[in-house]
């Protein structure tokens, strides 16, 4: 028997609101065409479509033991390896490879992802080349900056490099030689420059000139380490008092610019002070510049590994920039100065000829520093110091003039990437790294090159692990987030600038603690009940990194308080 139901159609609705009268209708709801969602059986009747760079359902290839599993896209593989051939039959060697990294900066702080000039500080030089180049928008640093400077040198994540935290104030601990990205280039024939920041280590066999570089020009530390004690107006009751002065000045630590090669060992060239420290980015990008000049006319390639001190608080921005940014703040005044320094290499690599032959990487350490104010700008939850997606999603692209289609891709990307990488380029792709590398030693890292290259690429990485202090901290696959250890900012602290080193670390969340980024990046949603079948693949990426710590386990050099070694 037919069940007759009486409904009003959308003409009837129009009529309705006119205000005319309606004769009801009889429908036959059982030969009704089936709703596309779905049949009164539950089945999906729909096709739905497939997306690029989700892997949920795909199983990682495990490529070497002691490297990560990979996606492997064979197109893209190929489409890369004869762009590279290509390259190098064009021009007879390698690319250059030049990482610009700056400091403490927030996704939404460059123009290319939405800041710029709508945050009050306009970054045309990045803007214009990231443009032309790839911008990816789920690339994800560690939460703080010597772990993620040493996680770009040695292809691991803070685990097993073991930098948890920075050393500060002459504090021992470092890379310890261990081979870096800088070391394996000298061994496959490039020149390696450093130039700014370091903070991965004062101590020897951690300095620049142990760990590859054949020159180094910058500081040792951090941008407050030599400043915050100094400063009247920041803290007054050491810089006003004669005693604590002179214990800061006599403390071991490096107080200077130097300048390192490995013959010579570290020189001093300057004190860094109130003054100097204003011109500390604009004399690094004198040294870059005639370290590019300097490559002109030869034929081996080089990297330049190029760390700003900006946009570190505190920021003492060039006197030349002081309110030259739309918002008239340090913080902005800097990110300007950092784009006209960009602009600068960007210069330079162009008139000496070199610019398509080189590589270009663009980023940030770490998310911004939401402790001291004015600081930097994302859309996402948290800041510098947490897993939350503002402490280590990082504004991030990449150019390469003719190789390198202009795009955007959401395809994850962790800068131990970065390690992998450019040794591939060098010639050490896929696991030719390894053969540089002790067996004991794990590679967090996985090479992006066909990611990168390919036309249409797609990110070889199924998973982003997070880690935070001594925690596996979180897991990301596809738009998907799997908590197991959180930071809250406001758990000790109800007022003042709360950041991400401010709060409280949970140990233990509830173990359904997912969200979903594209709908909540703000990670204030849990959905994790609700999708308990990918809730189950995440603690299965979970368990295998697990037994990945398990078998290659945690070397910690520089703890956290507390920490156990």
């Amino acid at each position: 028997m037919k069940t007759k139901l009486t409904r009003l159609p959308a003409i009837a609705l129009t009529a309705l609101c006119l205000g005319q009268p309606v004769a009801a209708q009889d429908v036959d709801y059982a030969n009704q065409p089936a709703n596309p969602r779905g049949s009164t059986d539950g089945a999906t009747t729909a096709p739905g479509f497939s997306h690029p760079n989700q892997y949920l359902h795909v199983q990682a290839t495990q490529i070497a033991d002691n490297m990560e599993p990979v996606i492997i896209h064979q197109d893209d593989v190929d489409q890369a390896r004869q762009k590279l051939a290509d390259f190098e039959k064009r021009t007879g060697q390698k690319p250059n490879i030049l990482f610009f990294l700056t400091d403490d900066v927030g996704w939404m702080d460059f123009g290319f992802n939405g800041g710029g000039i709508a945050v009050g500080n306009d970054t045309p030089n990045l803007d214009q080349l990231a443009a032309k180049g790839l911008i990816l928008t789920s690339a994800y640093s560690t939460p703080s900056c010597t772990p993620t400077r040493a996680t770009v040198m040695t292809g691991q994540n803070p685990l097993h490099h073991g930098l948890l935290r920075p050393p500060m104030y002459g504090e021992p601990g470092g890379l310890g030689g261990v081979e870096t990205v800088a070391s394996i280039l000298k061994k496959l024939g490039y020149a390696t420059q450093g130039v700014g920041k370091w903070h991965m280590g004062e101590v020897e066999g951690s300095v620049p000139n142990d760990v590859g570089f054949d020159d180094y020009y910058g500081f040792l530390g951090v941008s407050d380490m030599y400043t915050e004690w100094r400063d009247v107006y920041v803290n007054p009751e050491i810089a006003l008092s004669p005693e604590r002065m002179k214990y800061m000045t006599e403390l071991n630590f490096n107080h200077y610019n130097v300048h390192a090669t490995p013959k010579d060992g570290i020189e001093n060239v300057y004190e860094i002070d109130l003054e100097s420290i204003k011109n500390l980015d604009q004399d690094w990008a004198r040294y870059s510049e005639e370290f590019i000049d300097s490559q002109a006319d030869t034929d081996q390639p080089w990297f330049l590994y190029h760390g700003t001190r900006g946009a570190h608080f505190d920021n003492y921005p060039n006197d030349d920039y002081a309110g030259k940014s739309r918002a008239r703040n340090s913080y902005s005044d800097t990110i300007v100065e950092l784009d006209d320094i960009f602009g600068r290499l960007l210069a330079k690599l162009e008139k000496t000829g070199q610019l398509e032959n080189t590589f270009i990487f663009v980023g940030s350490d770490n998310g911004p520093e939401q402790e001291v104010a004015p600081y930097g700008r994302s859309p996402f939850r948290g800041g510098k110091g947490s897993t939350w997606e503002g402490g280590t999603r990082v504004p991030t692209f990449f150019y390469w003039k003719g190789m390198i289609e202009p795009r955007k891709s959401e395809g994850l990307f962790f800068y131990g990437d970065l390690f992998n990488t450019a040794l591939s380029l060098a010639g050490a792709p896929g696991t030719e790294v390894t053969k540089y590398l002790p067996k004991d030693r794990y590679v967090d890292g996985i090479d992006q090159t066909a990611f990168l290259l390919a036309d249409e690429g797609q990110s070889a990485r199924k998973s982003m692990i997070y880690t935070m202090n001594a925690h596996l901290a979180a897991i990301r696959m596809d738009e998907f987030k799997f908590h197991m250890v959180v930071q809250l900012q406001d758990a000790i602290f109800s007022q003042g600038l709360k950041g991400g080193f401010s709060g409280a670390i949970v140990s233990e969340t509830g173990g359904t603690t997912m969200v979903n980024l594209y709908e909540n990046p703000q990670e204030n949603l849990n959905i994790g009940n609700r999708y308990l079948p990918i809730v189950t693949l995440m603690g299965q990426e979970a368990s295998r990194y697990m037994g990945v710590l398990k078998k290659y386990p945690p070397n910690i050099t520089v703890a956290m308080p507390g920490s156990s070694k």
